[in-house]
């Protein structure tokens, strides 16, 4: 389980800090440093919930986009033979290697998605 918390679809990480006692954490998959921190976790989701509501309000005010943009590129570093073994299954069923790789994304990520 990763140390994560959602609310209204933002992602914020969780980490911890010995030194000073406290949680923290910051906003994900934005373009903005947004961060939040707390020294008990009913704290930190409050502070984490209050940090989404206050970013979602300054780029209304600034009429910005809040999430950040995706173009659907990325590069994935996976061991040759596996790559080899993945466009051989893309070959067998007639479509390209990206047409395969997205239907097996989209096939593990969407079912667990609500």
């Amino acid at each position: 389980m990763a140390n994560t918390i959602e609310y209204k679809g933002y992602i914020g990480s969780i980490e911890y800090s010995p030194e000073d006692k406290c949680f923290f954490g910051k906003l994900k998959m934005i373009d903005d440093l947004v961060t939040f921190e707390a020294t008990t976790a009913d704290e930190l989701e409050n502070n984490f919930h209050n940090a989404v509501d206050e970013y979602l309000l300054t780029c209304k005010e600034l009429n910005r986009e809040p999430q950040k943009t995706y173009r659907g590129v990325f590069n994935v570093r996976i061991d040759p033979s596996l790559h080899k073994q993945i466009y051989k299954e893309a070959l067998k069923a007639g479509i390209s290697l990206n047409t395969f790789v997205q239907q097996v994304l989209k096939n593990q990520v969407l079912p667990h998605s609500a």
